[in-house]
């Protein structure tokens, strides 16, 4: 099946995953690089970006 652009981007644009208790969280690559971004669940500040599924 072809990829759909606009889903990619719906799904995988500027989510993170907190590395703490694994929670989905959407907000700007530079909001998070510079830290200023804070788990909602656990509080913490330690974000990776969601994993693509193959």
């Amino acid at each position: 099946m072809a990829k759909i652009p606009e889903a990619q981007n719906r799904l995988f644009k500027n989510v993170f995953v907190c590395k703490n208790c694994k929670t989905k969280i959407r907000a700007d690559i530079q909001k998070i690089l510079k830290g200023k971004v804070k788990c909602r669940k656990c509080g913490k500040g330690a974000f990776r970006p969601i994993k693509k599924s193959k």
